[in-house]
């Protein structure tokens, strides 16, 4: 019977960072995913390496910016090579975002309120620095850097190198085993052969967003507990293809981010625009076609003299899973529940993925669970275990594609 110092539940940031720390440090770590690696909020998020800009545009350092703000460093040097994880094959989208705002005074006393207390500040440009698309826009325009990547080139990079140690399985027989403390002992899940396989364990940690929650009822072996331990808050995001440049910023309005701007290339080389920020928590209550009007005039107010004919648009929706707060608003930092030796957690922002890691090690070292550190062939008894796939970036599989010609808009607002 294998057996493991820890088993990772969910393939996202998360659990891959994790995973790979994990194995640095010596533990017998193995990793276990449902779908594909990066599937749910990781290949979904816009992978802005945020450094606290959207926490201070109130004009104060609240605890979430607090708690990101040295984020943007760690990845920087992650992603260059000159840290663990290794990144360096992860592709940079880009080295930094705009940031402009709109005709308004709210949307200049955000611009202000930016500016306070980030390790990562916007930088002033001039006329002849501004990017071409904005030249139309009011006020100032300045420039952050903060990095934007490709999330699913992170997932491809992270687990590059530890895919004997990454199992896809199917939940539907998955069970836990706990012994007469209540701890978890051990999970099953099937063999290629036929037979049930054991894998004995000395902790357990779930990271698989949304579905923590299942695998956590599961792995206690009783109902959930009458007060929720996580939170869902949805998004409808926006995706637009077609003749638009590689653009990367924040739009901002008062105490919001109006709209946020990442762009990539799909398969075929057109590029591809994710549209998050306001427009994406307003489009939650809006069907997909009402979404899509509603984008397209943020996006109209938000950059003046931008051309939309012909371009191609579609949405998808996601549930951003986070631990529960009594207010229902965001956590300000990554959230661990420790049960035993089972710890349930989220690590917020994608960006907080570090954080988290050096949280969950912490609960670790505290549990007495430690690396086992033995050279010897462990990862043997999983070699004939089906791997999980990376996800796919969500344009390459979103169907039913419409240009704002099918949906009369263009005429509507001429």
């Amino acid at each position: 019977m294998p057996k493991v110092d820890l088993i990772i539940f969910g393939g996202g940031v998360a659990g891959l960072w994790t995973l790979n720390e994990a194995s640095r440090r010596g533990y017998r770590c193995i990793l276990l995913e449902a779908f594909e690696l990066g599937s749910g909020q990781t290949i979904a998020s816009q992978g802005i390496i945020h450094g606290g800009l959207k926490y201070t545009l109130q004009g104060m350092m609240t605890g979430s910016a607090h708690g990101i703000r040295e984020m943007p460093l760690i990845w920087r040097n992650a992603l260059k090579g000159e840290a663990q994880p290794d990144l360096s094959d992860t592709e940079i989208r880009s080295h930094h975002c705009y940031l402009w705002r709109t005709d308004s005074v709210s949307s200049r006393l955000g611009m202000f309120g930016a500016k306070m207390g980030l390790r990562v500040a916007p930088q002033k440009l001039s006329a002849e620095e501004t990017p071409e698309l904005l030249a139309q826009c009011p006020g100032s325009i300045a420039v952050m850097e903060e990095q934007v990547i490709s999330p699913q080139s992170l997932v491809a990079n992270l687990s590059a190198t530890l895919r004997d140690q990454m199992i896809k399985y199917d939940p539907e027989q998955l069970s836990f085993h706990l012994d007469e403390d209540k701890q978890i002992s051990s999970i099953q899940i099937p063999d290629p052969d036929g037979d049930p396989l054991t894998i004995e364990t000395a902790a357990v940690l779930l990271t698989a967003g949304r579905g923590n929650e299942p695998l956590r009822t599961l792995a206690r072996q009783q109902p959930g507990s009458e007060n929720p331990v996580m939170q869902k808050r949805p998004l409808h995001m926006t995706l637009v293809r077609g003749a638009l440049p590689q653009f990367n910023g924040h739009c901002v309005d008062g105490a919001k981010t109006r709209i946020t701007i990442t762009s990539d290339t799909d398969s075929q080389g057109r590029t591809v625009w994710q549209l998050g920020g306001q427009v994406s928590e307003t489009g939650v209550k809006l069907n997909r076609l009402e979404l899509i009007q509603h984008a397209a005039r943020e996006l109209s107010a938000s950059i003046p003299g931008i051309n939309l004919s012909g371009l191609e648009w579609n949405t998808y929706s996601v549930d951003r899973a986070e631990g529960a707060t009594k207010s229902g608003l965001r956590p300000e930092t990554p959230q661990i529940l420790k049960e035993g030796n089972l710890l349930t957690a989220w690590p917020t922002k994608l960006a907080l993925a570090p954080r988290l890691a050096t949280d969950i090690f912490q609960h670790l070292d505290e549990m007495n669970v430690k690396p086992t550190l033995e050279d010897s062939p462990w990862k043997e008894s999983f070699s004939a275990l089906p791997r999980p796939l990376v996800a796919q970036p969500l344009w390459e599989t979103a169907e039913n594609w419409v240009t704002l010609d099918d949906l009369n808009f263009l005429e509507d607002v001429a």
